[in-house]
C-alpha cells in the first residue's frame, strides 16, 4: 500500500467537493425503483411459495439484496446525502429504517459516533465488531478469553449477528447516544413494525410473512454483517491510540475498498467504496465510484475481495507489535508462555 502524501491529505476537502450534494431526481428514482422492486420481489416470492417452496426460497436471494439496498438508502438519508431537504431525509430514512427493522434516528446517532472514532483504540465500541488487542486478550481469564473467541467466531458473526441486530435495536436505554429523540425513534419504529407485521399476517398468514420477509431479512442481515465487518476488519487495518489517531488516515487506510461485481455494487449501493464514504459521507452512493476512479488519493486504499473478505473473518486481535490484525492461532504460543 502506497503512503498517502501530506499534500493529498491536506487537499482532501477540495478533492471531494465536486461530488458532494444531493440530486433529488436521482434520489426519487432510487427510492421508487428500489422499493418497487422489493415489493415485486416479495410478491413473486409469496406466489411462488404456494407452488414450490424451494423455488420460492431461492427468490429470497434477490429479495435480500433489495433489502440491503433499502438499508443503504436509509444510510444515505442518515448522512443527509440522498435528498437536499432534511425533512425528506428524515421521512424516507424513517420509512426505509422501518422496512429494515432499524430505528432511524437512533441508528443515525450511533453511526455518526462510528464515523468519528473508527480506528481509534481508545474509542472502540461505536458500531464496531468487538475487538481486543493481543495484550488485552492475554490478560483476560480463561473464561473471558473463551467468551471473546465465541463472539468472534465466524459462525457467531454471520449467524448470530443478524439475531443480535434484530433484537438489540428493539430496546434502548437512555444514554449519551440515546436521548429523547433517539428513544422516540426506537419505539416509533417498533410500533410501525408491529402494526405492519400484524396486518401482513392477517392478510397473508404468519407462515408467508415468516418465509417471505423474515427469512429474506435474515439473509440480508447476514450480508450486512459481513459487509460491515470487511470494511474495517482486514489484516492491515488502521488502529491507533487516540493521541496518534488521524481522521484522514483512518478513513483511507482503516476503511477498505471491497471490490464487487457490478450487480453486487448496485445491490449494496457502492458501499464497498468505504474509504471514499468514510472520508466524505455527504457523497451520495451513486457518485462514490466516480469519485474513486477520478482521484488517485482513493486508489491507494487497502483492497479486499470477496474471497479475502471471507478469510478475514478469522482475524480477531490487534497485534500492537506487528501493527496488524491476527488470528487466535497466531498468538497461541504467547498464551502458553
Amino acid at each position: 500500500m502506497t503512503d498517502i502524501s501530506h499534500t493529498e491529505q491536506a487537499n482532501w476537502r477540495g478533492i471531494v467537493e465536486p461530488y458532494v450534494g444531493a440530486d433529488i431526481r436521482r434520489a426519487i428514482y432510487q427510492v421508487i425503483s428500489t422499493l418497487g422492486l422489493l415489493a415485486l420481489s416479495m410478491w413473486l416470492m409469496g406466489v411462488t411459495l404456494e407452488h414450490s417452496i424451494p423455488l420460492g426460497l431461492l427468490l429470497a436471494l434477490p429479495t435480500a439484496g433489495l433489502l440491503v439496498r433499502t438499508f443503504i438508502l436509509m444510510h444515505d438519508c442518515a448522512h443527509g446525502s440522498l435528498f437536499p431537504s432534511r425533512r425528506l431525509n428524515d421521512t424516507v430514512g424513517f420509512i426505509t429504517g422501518a422496512i429494515t427493522l432499524t430505528p432511524f434516528a437512533q441508528w443515525r446517532r450511533d453511526h455518526a459516533m462510528h464515523h468519528a472514532s473508527s480506528g481509534d483504540l481508545d474509542r472502540r465500541g461505536h458500531g464496531d465488531v468487538p475487538t481486543l488487542t493481543v495484550t488485552e486478550y492475554l490478560a483476560k481469564s480463561p473464561r473471558d478469553r473463551f467468551l471473546y473467541r465465541l463472539i468472534r467466531h465466524p459462525a457467531s458473526l454471520l449467524f448470530g449477528g443478524p439475531v443480535h441486530l434484530m433484537l438489540s435495536q428493539r430496546i434502548r436505554s437512555r444514554s449519551a447516544a440515546s436521548r429523547d429523540k433517539q428513544l422516540a425513534s426506537v419505539w416509533g419504529t417498533n410500533a410501525v413494525v408491529a402494526v405492519a407485521l400484524g396486518i401482513a399476517m392477517w392478510l397473508f398468514g404468519w407462515s408467508t410473512v415468516l418465509l417471505v420477509y423474515l427469512f429474506s431479512f435474515y439473509l440480508a442481515a447476514m450480508a450486512g454483517v459481513w459487509l460491515f465487518y470487511v470494511q474495517h476488519q482486514f489484516e492491515d487495518a488502521y488502529w491507533e491510540e487516540h493521541g496518534e489517531w488521524d481522521y484522514v488516515t483512518a478513513c483511507l487506510q482503516g476503511s477498505s475498498h471491497l471490490k464487487l461485481s457490478a450487480p453486487f455494487r448496485w445491490f449494496t449501493g457502492n458501499i464497498g467504496l468505504h474509504h471514499v464514504h468514510h472520508l466524505a459521507p455527504r457523497i451520495p452512493n451513486f457518485r462514490l465510484q466516480r469519485c474513486h476512479d477520478e482521484n488517485p488519493l482513493f486508489q491507494q486504499a487497502p483492497v479486499v475481495t470477496p474471497l479475502s473478505g471471507l478469510s478475514a473473518l478469522r482475524l480477531a486481535l490487534w497485534d500492537e507489535e506487528q501493527r496488524r490484525l491476527v488470528r487466535f492461532c497466531d498468538v497461541k504460543d504467547r498464551l502458553s508462555a
